[in-house]
């Protein structure tokens, strides 16, 4: 069980019984220190593996650790979260809790009894606002907060409720009743009863106890009030635990989740052995150095466990940190950056680009399908896929008024049609992640190629139009909160302005905080190759905005991690500058204006510009792409997008030379389709082309 163990981990593998503290930083192999810890103990006979509950936040977390246990000979130990832990417990102890009656049906969603609670509370709700309410009741039932304390509670917490806490408190004890009435109950009550089966059944806590001796909890700073009553209830009296968790890592406040059980361990077990794990097997020392320079400002009563993460990995390039003149500008030089590292060899399943908030995900995804790299959301739906989005743009393309004031001024009054109005943001939550995506709409208004509304709406439709298929190979488009506990070799950390990191409503020094464990939590996604940016403005001659405060300045603090052994090379800002413009630098071939917007890059020319397209050989080109695409399994747009197709069509390249000026066809696509999109332009047959990939 200790072979290739560090040091740290061989002690806290083998630590005696009792409390044990292990405070593991990013990359620094907790589940293997945690699973080697258990199998050691079973393998030498001092527990048995039914005696112990190892419980952590996410199923796949459980399986995983269940899959290692299983290799490590220690299997019949139970793995497993702490909602599927006190569900498993309250079904099998139901007769005796409810009166000879099976568990209550167990809500999967609150949203339809929340919305019947507003309505019955006086409030008139949307979907994205019920959902709001919906969380502020899922805080308060973690936090183990009542109706009647509500008020009084948020207040002391600093929420932002989406209503006035009065009315949230009302809407929460509606809901309550309604469940009640109707014989349901949801996952916090299911918590709430394995605490009180223990609590209030002497028998059913002797039954417990005996079966469950020895607890270990990962992602410790992540306990709500709920979840640690119940560790405490399952405990009793004994102290056989082992904790593990990183108080760096904290970013779920707003869900209730308290750190300070993890930063008061030793107070409240004196006896406990704590043990750090500081090697970082995961990232270079470039890398860990960024990390170490992020957190080592941090502030406040977590800063007091912050970690000095070791790389032990071989040195690698170092962190680039890009400005950029606006969003499309960032988005198109990430998503060409990506197509050079696929072309390179990095698989695209290994290449991340996280973001603050899902609102800022539609440029990338326009940038990434303009670039013909595929991409996957992670715990985001697609931009155009949202209903507010939906919403808007019918709002757009139905808006019969005055439209003497401009194409922003047309589009504000449109869509005031749909309650969205520029100076009106909500505090946070789902309704501030929605407006965000409408306002995304109204940024695109202001680099739209046209002036007129309908030119606007065109231009919304065309990307739409554009394909965004996930596939298991794509690039991975996630927010910063979804990607924990994930890792790429490649990380894109893009729109690290103030205002989004920190978010506009971080007004608390707790909150601020939590905003910059976040860019932490970010940095040591990555394993090899890791990229920062921001945008001097959202839209091409825009309001102007400052680089995120988090961000370390190039002046000696991006130094790697202690034991790095070659030194930092200094940053090219002027070969970054030039790469950039390089990514902008077009200008339309016909009347010679700048060219800004993704689509009209690619054909050459402004979309008002006079069009040459040859309609025969678009037709050839896309009959050509469709059998290429079913031959080797992929999406059509992984070969080339729509847009390429169209400007190949137009522009009608004869040497490779030009084809390669297509923007979208970079080496890679030059190799494998550049011989056939110039036999096709000269005039040969599909048949004959598709006839050799088959």
């Amino acid at each position: 069980m200790l072979d290739g163990l560090d040091p740290d981990q061989s002690v806290a593998v083998t630590a005696p019984a009792g409390p044990l503290c292990i405070l593991a930083g990013a990359g620094t192999g907790k589940t293997r220190a945690i699973t080697h810890r258990i199998a050691h103990r079973v393998r030498s006979g001092q527990v048995r593996a039914q005696h112990v509950l190892a419980v952590t936040f996410t199923a796949r977390a459980a399986a995983e650790m269940r899959e290692r246990l299983g290799r490590l000979g220690a299997e019949g130990v139970q793995a497993r979260t702490f909602h599927a832990a006190a569900l498993r417990q309250v079904r099998y102890f139901a007769p005796r809790l409810f009166s000879g009656r099976e568990m209550p049906e167990l809500l999967d969603s609150k949203a339809r009894l929340v919305a019947l609670a507003a309505t019955g509370a006086g409030l008139k709700t949307d979907r994205e606002a019920s959902r709001d309410l919906a969380s502020e009741i899922e805080w308060a039932k973690a936090s183990l907060i009542e109706p009647d304390d509500y008020a009084a509670a948020a207040a002391k917490a600093m929420r932002e409720p989406p209503f006035d806490a009065a009315k949230v408190a009302k809407v929460y004890a509606h809901y309550e009743r309604i469940k009640r009435a109707q014989g349901v109950i949801d996952f916090e009550d299911m918590i709430r009863a394995a605490i009180w089966a223990i609590e209030e059944h002497p028998d059913v806590a002797e039954q417990v106890r005996a079966q469950y001796r020895h607890f270990v909890v990962d992602e410790y700073q992540d306990v709500n009030p709920m979840q640690q009553r119940l560790l405490e209830a399952w405990l009793g009296d004994r102290d056989d635990l082992t904790v593990v968790g990183d108080a760096s890592q904290t970013i779920y406040s707003f869900t209730g989740a308290s750190a300070s059980y993890l930063v008061d361990f030793k107070r409240r077990h004196p006896a406990a052995t704590v043990v750090r794990l500081v090697r970082d097997y995961r990232s270079t020392p470039q890398v860990v150095g960024l990390a170490n320079a992020v957190i080592s400002r941090a502030r406040g009563d977590l800063s007091r466990l912050r970690l000095e993460l070791v790389g032990q990995r071989a040195a690698g390039p170092e962190p680039a940190v890009h400005t950029f003149a606006d969003e499309p500008e960032e988005a198109a030089a990430v998503a060409a950056r990506c197509a050079e590292l696929i072309a390179a060899g990095t698989p695209a399943r290994e290449i991340a680009v996280l973001f603050r908030v899902n609102a800022q995900s539609e440029v990338y995804q326009e940038a990434l399908a303009e670039a013909g790299v595929p991409y996957v959301l992670h715990g985001t739906e697609r931009f155009f896929d949202r209903v507010e989005v939906r919403e808007a743009m019918i709002a757009l393309r139905s808006y019969r008024g005055d439209t003497g004031g401009g194409l922003v001024e047309t589009v504000h009054l449109a869509l005031e049609r749909v309650g969205w109005r520029p100076d009106t943001p909500p505090a946070g939550g789902a309704q501030r992640e929605r407006w965000e995506a409408v306002a995304a709409l109204v940024n695109l208004a202001e680099g739209s190629p046209g002036p007129a509304l309908e030119d606007f709406n065109a231009e919304l439709s065309r990307r739409a139009a554009l394909q965004h298929v996930p596939t298991v190979e794509g690039v991975t488009l996630s927010s910063l909160h979804s990607a924990k506990g994930l890792e790429w070799d490649a990380v894109f950390l893009v729109g690290l302005a103030e205002g989004t990191l920190p978010v506009i409503h971080a007004r608390t020094p707790d909150a601020v905080e939590e905003e910059r464990r976040l860019l932490y939590v970010g940095v040591t996604r990555a394993r090899h190759t890791l990229w920062l940016s921001h945008a001097a403005a959202r839209t091409p001659g825009g309001r102007p905005r400052r680089p995120s405060r988090f961000v370390p300045s190039a002046r000696g603090q991006l130094a790697a991690s202690p034991d790095a052994r070659h030194p930092r090379r200094p940053l090219d800002k002027a070969a970054v500058a030039g790469r950039a413009r390089r990514v902008m630098a077009v200008s339309c071939r016909v009347c010679g204006t700048g060219l800004f917007n993704g689509a009209d890059r690619k054909l050459g020319r402004c979309a008002t510009c006079p069009s040459d397209l040859d309609e025969e050989l678009l037709a050839r080109l896309v009959d050509w792409r469709a059998r290429l695409a079913a031959i080797q399994k992929v999406p059509a747009f992984v070969i080339f997008t729509d847009v390429t197709i169209s400007a190949i069509a137009e522009r009608r390249p004869g040497r490779r030379e030009e084809l390669a000026a297509i923007a979208g066809i970079g080496p890679r696509k030059l190799t494998l389709y550049g011989d056939d999109v110039l036999a096709l332009i000269g005039g040969a047959t599909v048949d004959g082309l598709t006839d050799g990939h088959a």
